[in-house]
């Protein structure tokens, strides 16, 4: 039995036995959706830290080094100086919607991380069309940069939006199909069922090649779509001083910063758990050990972050028009006929081997 598993059971029982059944099933959606919110915090805090190190190992610096041991505490400080700086609005910006834009980044987001099974027993939420509603959330989260642009009533934020919108709407296409290609394989939207698929072999080795060129892609667009660079034209600061998040200060500009990285965590968690096993251990031993599921999901995710990474201090920024081409000219052609490769592999049941 998992720890995970014992100490819900041992929570559901006790507030049974001192709540009614709604009232004790509120309290427990409130400690997850608490859990959860903690998680994000730690987890953006811990990868802007992460964004900082291999920056400065890439470029042959030292990066944060004051705060804390080894600057560990850097982004702690950072968070502290934003939450005590003053919320700043422009006089005629549309206070209502400057407001309301952040929280559709980070609703959504946290929204996307329920799905995931951090292991066999870990998961929030776990629904049979897992994949469908991942990509549906990660398409309202666009709305809040759409908002945000628009209701600052800033020509540089509202050029940032708008390219934000022409960007997600152009890669949310080759993500998709990417995906699509993938639940061909498995025959199931629903996520947990895609892990348990996995476990005589991550799908991105029984796809062969259609799912090793599925991987690309999914990672090239995944990048686009949470606005890193090379495809970082949203907050080209060198254009656009802060892009879409211009006129924003204090907390509410922490919230999209916070949502990037987290994005980064999503993008790279569904391909853990699309492509590479999720919590699955590559030797085997996941069930038998506590929580080792957890250590496996988070080793893969940090691994695809890590690339990510190396994308964004690796490649210069592209122009808007490259970012169109290489999307409706090379990806998306190459995705539909990749997917319709896979069709015909699941079809005739072919075995490939290297």
């Amino acid at each position: 039995m998992y720890i995970a598993m014992n100490i819900t059971k041992n929570i559901h029982e006790w507030l049974l036995a001192i709540l009614p059944e709604t009232a004790a099933s509120i309290v427990e959606m409130t400690l997850i959706a608490l859990v959860y919110l903690a998680f994000f915090a730690i987890a953006g805090l811990f990868l802007v830290l992460l964004e900082r190190k291999v920056a400065a190992w890439f470029q042959l610096r030292l990066g944060p080094n004051r705060v804390g041991f080894h600057g560990l505490m850097q982004t702690i400080a950072d968070a502290l100086k934003l939450v005590s700086k003053e919320l700043t609005v422009t006089i005629k910006a549309d206070k209502f919607l400057y407001n309301l834009a952040p929280y559709f980044v980070i609703v959504t987001a946290l929204m996307a991380l329920s799905l995931f099974p951090f292991s066999k027993e870990l998961q929030a939420f776990d629904i049979n069309i897992g994949i469908f509603f991942l990509i549906a959330i990660s398409s309202i989260g666009v709305i809040g940069i759409l908002l945000a642009g628009w209701s600052s009533n800033n020509k540089f934020a509202m050029i940032g939006a708008m390219r934000s919108g022409v960007q997600t709407i152009s890669y949310e296409l080759s993500v998709g199909l990417s995906l699509m290609t993938m639940v061909l394989m498995t025959g199931s939207l629903q996520l947990s069922e895609i892990v348990e698929v996995q476990k005589h072999g991550w799908l991105i080795v029984q796809g062969h090649i259609p799912a090793i060129i599925a991987f690309m892609i999914y990672m090239i667009a995944g990048t686009a779509e949470t606005n890193r660079a090379p495809f970082d034209l949203v907050e080209a600061e060198s254009e656009l001083g802060a892009g879409f998040h211009t006129e924003y200060s204090g907390m509410k500009f922490a919230y999209f910063f916070l949502a990037e990285f987290i994005n980064m965590f999503i993008i790279s968690a569904i391909a853990t758990t699309v492509f590479f096993g999720g919590y699955l251990s590559p030797f085997g031993i996941t069930e038998s050990i506590p929580l080792l599921g957890v250590f496996w999901f988070l080793a893969k995710t940090l691994v695809l972050i890590f690339l990510m990474m190396w994308f964004r201090w690796t490649f210069p920024r592209l122009r808007i028009d490259q970012l169109l081409v290489l999307e409706w000219k090379y990806l998306l052609p190459l995705n539909l006929m990749n997917l319709v490769l896979m069709a015909l592999i699941v079809l005739l049941k072919l075995t490939i081997k290297f």
